[in-house]
């Protein structure tokens, strides 16, 4: 089959709380990819009540139609974020991630040299938010979850951070065989490898440094590529995304610029 691919170059940085439009990556009459800004909602929640924007309604009144979230980013995560069209299509994407069929792709800056390539597979408890999830099994067993990666570059910065006279740091491409709740940020910090500007699950001496440093105010987390099949045609379909302005500002800092390729490739999922 072909493999349909789809890009943007339209990639400029907006705070989330002045959003008033996304940019658009892919649109047909069924599906819409966008490319979430970090700092933004993908909808409403009750957790976050003060947040102004959510993806759902910027996108909705963007193209005039409703829209149905078939899976998430968190808030701190830039990058393609997928929607449904009507219900029927929404059903058959949300069953495509269930079953591990979609392909997903990340671009992490992490604290530290990581191996060449890993793949961490420690399962995960879902951690519960008193007010949101207050009807959920709070008993419920921990779930497998793997991720691969792989380290495209490394640098060692003249910078003492903490113990250290030096602070190295490594550019990670990610790809998660499964979809838990902050699967990659909690499965990095396992491995002792946080990434840069996490402010729950990261180190924040490296994020104090970053900030100084390179004035980041984000999660150094993208959502860089995604690959499904099409539910009506059944045609694999990719969508990829650069990171935003303000993530390739810092890959150009550390000397990284030339390590992103301009297509990304997707991994295999399970």
């Amino acid at each position: 089959m072909a493999l349909v691919d789809h890009d943007t170059c339209s990639n400029t940085h907006h705070p989330a709380q002045h959003l008033a439009s996304v940019d658009i990556l892919y649109l047909d009459q069924t599906l819409v990819a966008v490319h979430k800004p970090a700092g933004l909602l993908v909808h409403h929640s009750r957790i976050d009540r003060h947040a102004r924007h959510a993806a759902v309604q910027l996108v909705r009144d963007q193209i005039g139609q409703r829209v149905y979230p078939v899976h998430r980013l968190d808030k701190p995560t830039s990058g393609v974020l997928l929607f449904a069209l009507d219900p029927g299509t929404a059903r058959a994407l949300v069953e495509q991630f269930s079953a591990g069929h979609v392909r997903k792709q990340y671009l992490a800056i992490v604290r530290g040299y990581t191996q060449e390539t890993g793949s961490i597979d420690t399962a995960l408890t879902e951690r519960l938010d008193p007010i949101a999830d207050a009807q959920a099994d709070r008993d419920k067993a921990p779930q497998t979850a793997s991720t691969q990666y792989r380290c495209l570059a490394r640098v060692e910065l003249p910078h003492p951070v903490g113990r250290y006279r030096t602070a190295r740091y490594s550019l990670l491409e990610l790809r998660p065989r499964t979809g838990r709740q902050h699967q990659l940020r909690r499965h990095l910090k396992h491995i002792f490898h946080p990434i840069i500007g996490d402010t729950t699950h990261g180190d924040g001496r490296h994020n104090r440094f970053f900030r100084e440093h390179f004035d980041n105010q984000r999660l150094l987390l993208a959502a860089t590529a995604l690959q499904c099949l099409h539910p009506t045609s059944g045609e694999p379909l990719r969508i990829t995304a650069p990171p935003a302005a303000e993530f390739q500002r810092i890959l150009a800092a550390l000397g990284w610029s030339d390590r992103i390729a301009p297509h990304p490739e997707v991994g295999h999922g399970p």
